[in-house]
């Protein structure tokens, strides 16, 4: 329940991105700046969060066996993302992206509390940004009403991935380990195939490149003072 509630920050997020975009047209440089520095925080997550408990799970094969589906999953998640077209195809494919994503999130509250706040803190703001361009496309072919609408429903597979992670906590460790694998895979995916690809394709400039690291520094900080 706890990572059930915690999913709530980040649909938030999505409902904010959303609005901002429809009241005011975010501009290339700000959108890559939100990217680098998401792609900074998510990253730096991953690293500190997720990879002490894949290495020291203590089992090999599951880490491989975990590893190599979360690959698989998440390059069949983009082969059906480059096919489909239109808003049901992008709801769908969407909607199936923010699942894995809440499922990481489940995966870092059975981890621990701290574990799966800096998730939350991560996720939300690729959620933020995904509020910021999900709504706009939606709006091509909906009325400004119905493309919030379907973004906001598009936001609960969050929760509902989230929910799929809880059971994850009474697997044996090897189980427990492949599922850490799987997550971590899922993150490192989103941020050197999504956020940073999409940033790049915008012109580059030196504060949204230093977003990235600003991120990651500000995911150390707020971890240590969390130590504290």
């Amino acid at each position: 329940m706890q990572a059930l509630t915690y999913t709530l920050i980040p649909l938030a997020a999505l409902a904010i991105g959303a609005l901002t975009t429809l009241r005011f047209n975010a501009g290339p440089l700000l959108r890559s700046a939100v990217q680098h520095l998401a792609a900074g925080v998510v990253f730096a997550a991953a690293a500190g969060e997720i990879l002490p408990d894949v290495k020291h799970g203590g089992s090999l094969l599951a880490v491989i066996v975990g590893a190599l589906t979360g690959i698989a999953a998440m390059l069949l998640l983009k082969a059906y993302s480059s096919r489909t077209e239109g808003a049901t195809g992008l709801a769908v494919a969407t909607g199936l992206d923010l699942a894995i994503d809440g499922l990481v999130l489940g995966l870092g509250f059975v981890v621990g509390a701290r574990q799966g706040m800096l998730l939350t803190i991560a996720l939300t703001l690729e959620v933020l940004f995904l509020g910021l361009t999900l709504v706009g496309a939606f709006a091509e072919t909906l009325s400004r009403g119905r493309a919030v609408l379907m973004t906001m429903l598009v936001g609960l597979a969050l929760p509902i991935g989230a929910l799929l992670g809880q059971p994850i906590a009474a697997l044996p460790e090897a189980f427990r380990t492949g599922c850490y694998a799987f997550g971590l895979m899922a993150l490192l995916y989103l941020v050197t195939e999504e956020l940073l690809v999409e940033a790049h394709e915008k012109p580059e400039t030196p504060v949204a490149t230093g977003m990235f690291f600003l991120g990651f520094l500000a995911i150390l900080v707020i971890e240590e003072l969390m130590r504290g």
